[in-house]
């Protein structure tokens, strides 16, 4: 992450003054809202969209260039799309970013077990994250995703992927904290990190226009949402944890969850958010947005032979980036905090306490 210290400066100044004009560092390509899952915390799987073809990818990876270094595929259900593994291995040849992420909900078993081993042989120098969705234990993940089975496929998923030991994969879990399942978090967050994942992750549910869930309060209260997490953080504070790259990893992971907890208690930007700047997001159909949870098209791609950096650098993508600056929204969506507290100096010290010196309180 050293390489990025440069940028995250031009970012700093980008936000600030607006220039220079610069590209992302972190993209979020949704490729189908096709999902095999009828989640209590998501709708997208009832919108409809074109998709964007191989070709259509490969004139978009060409106009982002060298620029990103962390991309996430998501949906919907990523696997679901017939060619993932080429969109993947084009984005590769062309960006080479550093980290590519594809969260699932694991229920294609074979499919993905297969297509994560193409991934890796196809990308040797990123790295790859496979974050599995698991939202309960036993019939309440099944409950929750609406989905029979669900829980035993995915269980089948993470064992089988394991068993592979790619060099560059890792295999993470990741669990939606919503109304449906905050009160029994801890029993949840025991269980699934006693598989031992790569990482554990949680992301608190929100209602977004993208996954056509405003209004309907999933969203759990500050109060329960505090008990659950501060065992969460308390859990990774006393774990001994030997490599540094995931020392350092699981003290922005202490961070975010601080970070939810003062933007549900203060209903505003705590830090700066450099959605716009250092972030953005693509849906399946080629609309540009700054983050998912507005999902405000900037434009579309097909407007402009897929050249990314017109609708990026165009004047109603300014005035999105005014808005966001004025803190006219707020929320603590996981992709895009990460992001923004790599350009807050009070996050990035005590992380570098944390990782380098020692866990504090």
């Amino acid at each position: 992450m050293i390489e990025l210290l440069p940028r995250i400066f031009a970012y700093k100044l980008a936000y600030y003054t607006g220039f220079p004009k610069i590209l992302p560092v972190s993209y979020t390509i949704s490729l189908t809202y096709r999902c095999n899952s009828r989640c209590s915390t998501c709708n997208v799987y009832k919108k409809k969209s074109e998709h964007m073809s191989l070709e259509e990818y490969r004139l978009l990876f060409k106009s982002l260039g060298k620029s990103p270094y962390w991309i996430t595929y998501s949906g919907g259900e990523p696997f679901l799309r017939e060619n993932l593994v080429e969109i993947v291995t084009l984005g590769y040849k062309i960006c080479k970013p550093a980290m590519i992420n594809i969260p699932t909900n694991g229920i294609l078993v074979d499919k993905i077990v297969e297509s994560v081993g193409k991934i890796s042989e196809a990308c040797p120098k990123s790295q790859i994250i496979i974050n599995l969705s698991i939202d309960g234990v036993g019939e309440q993940h099944d409950k929750i995703r609406n989905v029979e089975g669900n829980y035993q496929k995915v269980i089948e998923t993470y064992n089988r992927l394991r068993e592979k030991n790619y060099k560059n994969v890792s295999i993470g879990i990741h669990s939606v904290i919503s109304v449906f399942n905050v009160q029994d978090f801890t029993k949840i967050s025991n269980t699934l990190m006693k598989l031992n994942p790569d990482q554990y992750i949680t992301e608190i549910a929100e209602e977004r226009v993208e996954l056509d869930t405003i209004g309907q309060e999933i969203t759990p209260s500050l109060l329960s949402y505090k008990a659950a997490i501060d065992y969460l953080i308390h859990r990774i504070k006393n774990t001994k944890i030997k490599k540094r790259v995931n020392r350092i990893t699981q003290a922005f992971r202490i961070e975010y969850y601080q970070l939810v907890k003062e933007t549900l208690k203060e209903k505003t930007q705590v830090i700066p958010c450099y959605a716009g700047v250092a972030s953005a997001q693509i849906s399946p159909d080629g609309e540009v947005w700054t983050c998912c949870v507005k999902a405000k098209p900037l434009g579309h791609l097909k407007d402009t032979n897929f050249n990314f950096k017109k609708i990026w650098f165009a004047e109603l993508a300014k005035k999105e980036r005014a808005s966001i600056k004025n803190k006219e929204c707020y929320c603590p969506l996981a992709n895009a905090a990460y992001t923004n507290m790599l350009h807050d100096i009070p996050t990035l010290y005590r992380v570098f306490i944390r990782s380098f010196v020692k866990w504090w309180t």
